[in-house]
Formats: structure tokens, C-alpha cells, sequence
């Protein structure tokens, strides 16, 4: 079996690294830390040319242990558990249920790993890994420690099932807003497992889940309607919420990004009707009535005379145009 469980029964989708992985990894790793031993005992054997052979072989004792031993430590803490060569094969080392590695699990990794793969050419960790069943040496074994793999393929998002045909739209009334997102994530994480549960513990989780929902919405849950099929009806009435929400957020964005709306009465058939200004036209008033031949003085607009009819056009609604005076027409109303 190669799935992890932790403490508390939860099952953890971690993939164990196999030994092909772990060895190609390990190659890339060590060619790194060799090629960096070997420049670094160069430049070391030419700065003590001048000591005694004593003193050489006490710091080739210390290159070896400080690069070959102490480097793929400090790698391994540092970066929780990702080396250069793990990085590359897509590996990451993690304690046994599931959490970030400290320097005590890396350094006995690295420790165990002298004798593993530098000692014996990597044969001990070959058949130690190929025995294990989620593919461990035996510094994984005594640090507590797994390989597992980062980058796996994903399969399809399973869909929540749809509730039962008679329970599709009778929760429409049912206030919601109280529900936390954490229980919304438990009952989906549930509706779309149930099948692969045994039926006495799915049935378990299912009323103890749906008298949580009752209790969040205030409203119990109806006689006679499994514990079930009430949850993926709530989640149906929620996702149909949602999609409701979204679809008027979408027609109000269309509307507000529309034309202007023109004034009532101001386009006809034929278009704008004549004595009403253009586009970009001021109107300005003449006689007692309004143009548009001319810009508008200052501070006047059209809304400054109410009820005044533009030359030729129509009255506004609702108003009765005034009757000129006799000083301006030259003719005076009948007495």
C-alpha cells in the first residue's frame, strides 16, 4: 500500500518516488557535488603545496566531509527537501506524514547516505529501495523520511452529482449566507466520494454533515429526504445561485457599456428631427425661443427656459408654446 496516513486517519494523495526516479536524481546530484569536490580539492592542493602531508590529509578529510557529506545536508534543509537533482526529476523529500523536513532528518539522510550510496556504490540503497514498499533506503527509514513525487499527472475534476429530480428547486428560499466555505469544501469533498465509501461510514458522514447545513441555514431538514440527497440538493441551489449572479453581473457590464440614451421625441424615422441641435451644437435663445445657430452665451443651456419650443421643431411635451409678442411679430392679438 503506498498511500500515507497520518495520526488522524486522513489519507494524503502522495505519490512515492520508484527507484528509477530516485537513482537518475541521485546521479545528478552527485555528478554536481563531485565536480565541485574535485575543483575545490584542486585549488586547495596548490594553496598547501608548502605543508606536510599531515596537515594535506587533515583538510582533504575535511573537503571530503564539508562537501561530500555537509553539502547535500545544507542543500536538503535549506530547501526542504529539493535538490538540484530532485529538482530536475520533479522529487521532493517530506517526513513520513506529509510535512516539510528539518536539518535532524537531512543530516540523518546524509549520514546513512556515506555508507549507502558513496561506501557501497549505491547497491544497499538499490536493494533497500527495491525492497520497500513505497521505494525507501534506510536513511529514509531511520530519518523518518519519504521521496515523493511532485509533478503528477492530474485527472479530470469530478463533478458533483445532481440531487434527486423532486428536490431540484424546492431549497430556493433557503438563506445561505451563514454557511462557512469550509463546509461548503466538506460536503463537495463528500458528494463526490460517497460511492467509494463504505455505506455505513458515508451514511454517518452524511447526517452529521447535513445537520451542520441545517443548523447554519436555521431550517431543518425535510422528513423523509435522505441526508444525501438533501446536501447535493443545497449544493445545486447554491451552484444555481451562483450562476444566476454571474449572468446578471454580465447583463449589467452589456447595458452600462451601451450607447447614451437620447433624449424622448429628439430622432424620428428620418433622424433627428429639424430644429433640434446636432451633435456637439449649442443652442442659444432667439426672441424669446431657442437656436441652434449660434453657441450659447455663458451660463445659459436649454434647461434655463423650460416649455420653450426650438424654431421649427416640436413642442415639448406636456407644455403649450407661448404667443409672441406684438413688438417682436409687429402684429397685436385681436382685443
Amino acid at each position: 500500500m503506498s498511500e500515507l496516513v497520518t495520526g488522524d486517519a486522513v489519507v494524503l494523495g502522495l505519490q512515492p518516488a520508484r527507484l528509477p526516479s530516485r537513482a537518475l536524481a541521485i546521479a545528478i546530484d552527485l555528478a554536481v557535488v563531485l565536480t565541485v569536490f574535485v575543483l575545490i580539492s584542486i585549488g586547495l592542493a596548490v594553496a598547501t603545496v608548502a605543508l606536510d602531508e599531515a596537515a594535506t590529509a587533515a583538510i582533504a578529510v575535511a573537503t571530503f566531509l564539508l562537501v561530500l557529506v555537509g553539502g547535500p545536508i545544507a542543500v536538503e534543509t535549506l530547501s526542504h527537501g529539493r535538490s538540484l537533482g530532485k529538482l530536475a526529476c520533479g522529487l521532493r523529500v517530506v517526513r513520513d506524514d506529509g510535512g516539510p523536513i528539518r536539518f535532524r532528518h537531512a543530516l540523518v539522510r546524509g549520514s546513512m547516505g556515506v555508507v549507502e550510496i558513496l561506501g557501497t556504490f549505491g547497491v544497499v540503497g538499490c536493494i533497500a529501495s527495491l525492497v520497500s514498499a513505497r521505494g525507501r533506503r534506510l536513511g529514509d527509514v531511520f530519518a523518518g523520511t519519504l521521496v515523493i513525487r511532485e509533478r503528477v499527472p492530474t485527472g479530470r475534476a469530478v463533478a458533483v452529482p445532481p440531487p434527486p429530480p423532486w428536490l431540484v428547486g424546492r431549497f430556493a428560499q433557503l438563506d445561505l449566507s451563514a454557511v462557512p466555505d469550509d463546509l461548503w469544501l466538506a460536503i463537495r469533498q463528500y458528494l463526490t466520494r460517497m460511492h467509494q465509501l463504505d455505506p455505513g461510514v458515508g451514511g454517518s458522514i452524511a447526517q452529521r454533515l447535513s445537520d451542520d447545513l441545517a443548523g447554519r441555514t436555521g431550517v431543518p431538514v425535510p422528513p423523509g429526504v435522505p441526508a444525501a440527497a438533501y446536501l447535493a440538493a443545497v449544493v445545486n441551489e447554491r451552484q444555481a445561485r451562483d450562476v444566476r449572479r454571474v449572468m446578471a453581473a454580465a447583463r449589467r457590464g452589456a447595458q452600462g457599456a451601451g450607447p447614451a440614451p437620447v433624449p424622448t421625441g429628439a430622432v424620428s424615422s428620418g433622424g433627428i428631427q429639424p430644429g433640434w441641435p446636432r451633435p456637439g451644437e449649442a443652442v442659444r435663445p432667439v426672441d424669446g425661443a431657442w437656436s441652434a445657430a449660434a453657441p450659447a452665451p455663458p451660463g445659459a443651456s436649454p434647461a434655463e427656459a423650460p416649455g420653450r419650443p426650438l424654431p421649427n421643431g416640436p413642442t415639448p411635451v406636456g407644455t403649450t408654446a407661448p404667443t409672441p409678442p406684438a413688438a417682436t411679430t409687429g402684429f397685436a392679438p385681436p382685443a
